[in-house]
């Protein structure tokens, strides 16, 4: 799609220092990677999917899903489409029969929406060069690039979701 990136989730990290999780999504066409800063009962509702954990009730994002389904409508993909203030912005797409909606969404909702429903996750071009990050060759992030992120990343466990299942 045009002006969008497609990406992947790369790894789910946990500040020792905080509640805070930081969700790194991959370029798929290139080494750059965007961190965006999520709660922590998000990173579990992503966490828990991709684990294929199994859970008594459906939680929010599966009970969003099937109201979605039950509506007859389809999650087309999701994006993040824009940041403003140090604030990640996403949008979820729905076809509708004949319709596409754009739903506002925060980042980590629209993520754990679309590992539910497997449909691409987007993030805008210009988002991705304010605010994406490219490891340098030796495999270590320039401290420039780091932004906002320059301080929480040393504080981060590292082991990422392809460890963990």
């Amino acid at each position: 799609m045009e002006g969008m990136v497609e990406v992947k989730i790369e790894s789910i990290r946990v500040s020792l220092m905080s509640q805070y999780r930081v969700v790194i999504l991959k370029d798929l066409a290139s080494n750059r990677y965007l961190p965006i800063w999520i709660g922590p009962y998000e990173a579990d509702a992503i966490t828990i999917h991709l684990q294929e954990v199994q859970v008594p009730r459906p939680l929010t994002h599966d009970l969003i899903v099937k109201i979605i389904e039950e509506l007859d409508a389809k999650v087309d993909y999701v994006y993040v489409s824009d940041l403003n203030n140090d604030t990640f912005y996403a949008r979820v797409v729905l076809k509708v029969r004949d319709r596409e909606l754009s739903i506002d969404s925060r980042p980590s909702d629209a993520v754990a929406i679309a590992v539910r429903v497997e449909c691409p996750i987007y993030v805008n071009e210009e988002v991705m060069e304010r605010a994406g990050v490219t490891p340098e060759e030796e495999g270590t992030v320039a401290d420039e690039d780091l932004g906002a992120f320059k301080d929480f990343i040393g504080s981060l466990d590292l082991d990422d979701l392809d460890k963990n299942q």
